[in-house]
């Protein structure tokens, strides 16, 4: 397509000229994010707060209000929502954190019962208060280490420069991806956390191509001034990493406009994920570079003469 078709040309694009306005608005970003973490918190799904969850189809239209009204007291706080394009299909959510496993079940067979046998239940899940802690805190422990364990692989595979680098991006990433899930009350559940751990494996591709990039071109042109390299690194990948955006973008578009309501979380993390990936890959993860001097680290480690000729 035309429109695309600069992508595939070789660019010439001063990235580090926007360094400080990128900066400026991946700070606005993170402290939105914790504002609305710290503010409005999460809404936990049954997997992390325990509860139960009922998914029915009906061979008619719902009724939501009538529902609402027949299961009334059956359980505390109870939400029902509409899922699906005709109206015959709902799904039933409790936070029942007070009962446990015997209890919830009980009052699975009550709502059974009070529905009566028009209905078809293609889902129901029960979890504990004290398995749904567990998971969270799982899931959680399981981001940090996804953080961590890049890192260090960056450091192992570069120099500390850019694990500090990928660090923050990754970091940059995941808080703000966290933060809009608060910020529109998207369900956190455990196929979300499964989605901010994609997003995190996106986002260190991008910002690994780049570092490989430039760690190449830091032996090739070794008399080339840092700030002009990292701009000829970006741009040497930057059709590589529109292109791979844009693909992944529609994939992740389509499941978010068809994947039903169910996996309407998951999907708006990848697709946020890629937006905010292939952004922090650039301004974040590799502008960071242009604060140390990475030559003289490579000289060190490698004993490579910085008065070399270009090749």
């Amino acid at each position: 397509m035309k429109m695309f078709s600069w992508v595939t040309k070789d660019t010439n694009i001063d990235f580090l000229k926007y360094r400080k306005p990128g900066y400026i608005f991946s700070v606005l970003l993170c402290v939105l994010s914790i504002l609305s973490i710290s503010l409005k918190g999460f809404n936990y799904g049954i997997d992390f707060s325990g509860g139960i969850l009922l998914e029915i189809k009906s061979q008619e239209t719902i009724n939501i209000d009538n529902i609402r009204k027949q299961l009334n007291g059956v359980v505390d706080d109870l939400n029902l929502q509409a899922i699906g394009d005709n109206g015959d299909e709902m799904m039933i959510r409790a936070q029942a954190k007070t009962l446990d496993e015997k209890a919830q079940m009980a009052a699975v067979n009550q709502i059974k019962e009070i529905l009566g046998n028009g209905y078809e239940y293609r889902k129901v899940e029960l979890v504990g208060p004290q398995v749904g802690d567990e998971l969270k805190k799982a899931g959680i422990l399981a981001s940090l280490i996804a953080i961590v364990a890049i890192s260090l692989y960056i450091w192992f595979r570069f120099e500390w420069q850019f694990a500090i680098g990928a660090m923050v991006g990754l970091t940059h990433d995941i808080l703000v991806t966290v933060g809009l899930l608060s910020l529109f009350g998207f369900d956190i559940s455990l196929t979300t956390v499964a989605a901010i751990l994609t997003l995190a494996g996106y986002s260190i591709n991008d910002t690994v191509v780049n570092y490989d990039r430039i760690r190449e071109n830091l032996r090739k042109f070794k008399r080339m001034p840092q700030y002009d390299l990292l701009n000829k690194s970006t741009n040497d990948i930057f059709s590589r990493t529109i292109l791979t955006g844009i693909t992944t973008l529609l994939a992740a578009l389509a499941l978010f406009a068809f994947g039903g309501d169910t996996l309407r979380s998951f999907s708006f993390t990848i697709l946020w994920g890629v937006i905010i990936g292939t952004y922090s890959s650039i301004y974040i993860s590799t502008t960071l570079m242009n604060l140390f001097d990475l030559r003289a680290s490579q000289n060190q480690e490698k004993n490579i003469n910085p008065f070399g000729n270009v090749e």
